[in-house]
């Protein structure tokens, strides 16, 4: 189950100004030649990929649903474009045992990685059997107007021991830079953003509902995360609003310049805001090999969260934290008060 969009045009020695429309998998190597590619609604045989090598500049439409046929494996699923409001299936609730991608029934993830430049938009994803989108962009890129739909997986089945099938259905997995994710609406079990590594990346104005919260990491060893804008997001209904999480092994790291604007959150089940070098632990023994500074909240952050959550929890290495983050921007009421280890913390109702 794989959907891989690559702009290449190096690897296209003629690209016609032509029309190519793909019905199944037989039609792509000819299609992919031209500068207007149709994707007409399909099923995807079991196993196989949707991989389309495309010449800068060339459009793709999706003009039906695409469904991609049920078989265990490592994936991942695909990649595109402009979805023209179409939905695609993964079919997780033929994966889903409570597990994710930690384990149990192999679950083809990401669904789609996508390594284009330009725009994304308007596409419906249902039931992603683990992480949706992973974007690896080898130059500007931006996405607006997606849904994603993993409502099913809240639920248990047969196979998850009472747990919610759907597990580690991350939405949007950035490890770039120069990306804008806006406009776009998630119901998950896991992290609505992600991001791993990159720079000046941009995530406004989504809905996330059901899942983990907006992350920046989990930070791992030499990477670096810089210039990240996260605003005017609504949060619904996760464990956490709003995450920082870096690793205690990780080294070498740094991750700077964070700016939350006008973000909301209401239901939150575990923290309002959680800061944490402890990772894969929550609030235990924090690591010193990332560097962190720069974490600021702007005007209009406001996060409610549920009896018996924290407010904020701050975990910061001995010596990890640096720099006077300005906190006047956010409130955070319910709950009670989580710990703060970090005294360089100026403002902020919480």
């Amino acid at each position: 189950m794989y959907f891989h969009l690559l702009g290449l045009s190096a690897l296209v020695a003629a690209v016609n100004a032509c029309t190519g429309t793909i019905n199944s998998l037989n039609d792509v190597s000819s299609a992919v030649k031209c500068t207007t590619v149709n994707i007409n609604g399909f099923t995807v045989p079991a196993g196989q990929a949707l991989s389309l090598s495309l010449a800068t500049g060339a459009t793709v439409n999706l003009n039906g649903n695409l469904v991609f046929a049920n078989k265990s494996w490592a994936g991942p699923m695909f990649v595109i474009f402009n979805g023209n409001g179409h939905t695609i299936d993964g079919r997780g609730e033929d994966y889903w045992d409570g597990q994710g991608s930690n384990g149990g029934i192999q679950k083809p993830h990401p669904m789609m990685k996508i390594k284009i430049s330009g725009t994304f938009k308007n596409v419906k994803v249902v039931n992603s059997p683990a992480q949706t989108f992973s974007f690896g962009n080898p130059g500007a890129l931006t996405v607006s107007a997606i849904t994603i739909d993993n409502s099913l997986g809240d639920q248990p089945n047969s196979r998850s021991g009472g747990l919610p099938a759907g597990h580690n259905t991350d939405a949007f997995d950035a490890s770039t830079t120069d990306l804008t994710i806006s406009g776009c609406t998630v119901h998950n079990q896991d992290d609505c953003l992600a991001i791993n590594h990159g720079s000046n990346i941009v995530f406004t104005g989504n809905s996330c509902t059901g899942g983990h919260g907006i992350s920046v990491g989990s930070i791992d060893s030499d990477v670096t995360v810089s210039g990240i804008t996260i605003s005017n997001n609504k949060i619904i209904n996760n464990d956490q609003g709003l995450r920082i999480k870096t690793k205690s092994a990780a080294s070498g790291s740094t991750v700077s310049g964070i700016t939350y604007t006008g973000n909301t959150g209401s239901g939150l089940r575990k923290f309002g805001v959680l800061i944490d070098q402890s990772y894969p632990d929550t609030l235990g023994k924090p690591g010193n090999g990332v560097k962190l500074s720069g974490v600021n909240f702007a005007s209009g952050n406001v996060l409610s969260v549920n009896s018996g959550a924290d407010r904020v929890a701050v975990n910061c290495g001995s010596s990890s934290c640096s720099g006077t983050w300005n906190w006047s921007g956010l409130k955070v009421t319910g709950g009670k008060a989580g710990p703060v280890n970090y005294k360089g913390i100026s403002g902020g109702s919480y």
